[in-house]
């Protein structure tokens, strides 16, 4: 219900960036420009300084800023009021996943909730876990689930479901045939790793700094499928989620290895603290959680038979 350019404005503010407010609020370049311009003709002042490649905030683009907060911020607030007193669960859902997450698990979460609410439309942006985070400030989605907890003051995390994390390499790899690993044994051979800013990235990290182990990787991947794909050459091994390898598992790609101590985590669903949620976004947000939940029981059943 805001006006755009006010909306536009904002993410270019908060950005510093005009490439960067295009790919949060999926527009050309060239649009938001133009809806920069808009603005700054409406006020007779221009709201950014241009220079050196890099744009910073005037003073009327400062003031500009905190009204536009607030503005926004009402306007969401009114918009989930009004969508209450329909007493149904309809509208448009958007939804921040990491990869892991979204490839893996909440297809069928999507797909079940679809079906119980037609009315509803999912729009699904799948990033790492920081970038879904970013955007979630930003306003441009409802909610996000991340690996992990948030560590952004102005968000709230609920956690869905645990989730171990193993080693996992080619059947012809000299770790393949371990029982288990211990952090000190992987220093001796070669490790592919998520890139910065993913979820996994982080945990893994936490759990080898812990360990007192340092491990140099000879490659990174930029999702679940690249690093597995890696992985089943044999170049090396990777520490990932057990709900990720489950179909190499069983075509005999790949090979999976405890370690010890156990690399157990949590998926998390973040929103922001102060935002009124409408009936829509809470019915999802406890759906998911629920659905997630009995879905990695149900994977943690059949690896233990």
């Amino acid at each position: 219900m805001a006006d755009r350019r006010l909306q536009v404005f904002h993410a270019v503010a908060k950005h510093l960036s005009f490439t960067k407010a295009a790919e949060t609020l999926f527009m050309t370049q060239p649009a938001v420009t133009f809806r920069i311009r808009q603005l700054e003709e409406h006020f007779n002042t221009r709201l950014f300084d241009r220079a050196n490649g890099r744009i910073a905030l005037t003073p009327a683009g400062t003031l500009a800023f905190e009204y536009a907060e607030r503005i926004l911020g009402l306007s969401s607030e009114l918009d989930t009021r009004l969508k209450e007193l329909s007493g149904h669960v309809a509208g448009p859902l958007l939804i921040g996943a990491s990869t892991t997450i979204a490839e893996f698990l909440l297809p069928q979460v999507l797909g079940e909730f679809k079906s119980r609410f037609p009315a509803v439309m999912p729009r699904l942006f799948v990033a790492n876990s920081e970038a879904v985070q970013n955007r979630i400030i930003e306003r441009s989605l409802d909610l996000g689930f991340i690996e992990g907890d948030s560590h952004l003051p102005s968000l709230a995390t609920e956690v869905c479901c645990d989730d171990e994390l193993q080693v996992v390499c080619a059947p012809t790899h000299p770790l393949a045939k371990l029982p288990s690993v211990s952090p000190n044994l992987l220093t001796e051979h070669a490790y592919i790793s998520r890139e910065p800013g993913s979820g996994t990235r982080e945990v893994v990290d936490h759990y080898l700094e812990k360990a007192g182990v340092s491990l140099q990787a000879v490659m990174e991947a930029g999702s679940p499928e690249a690093l597995k794909g890696l992985v089943a050459t044999g170049v090396g091994f990777a520490i990932m989620s057990r709900a990720t390898v489950v179909l190499e598992m069983r075509l005999g790609r790949v090979v999976q290895i405890p370690l010890l101590p156990r690399l157990d985590r949590h998926f998390s669903v973040v929103y922001p603290k102060e935002r009124i949620h409408s009936k829509l976004v809470n019915s999802f947000v406890d759906f998911a959680k629920e659905r997630m939940a009995a879905m990695q029981a149900a994977a943690d059943h059949a690896a233990a038979r």
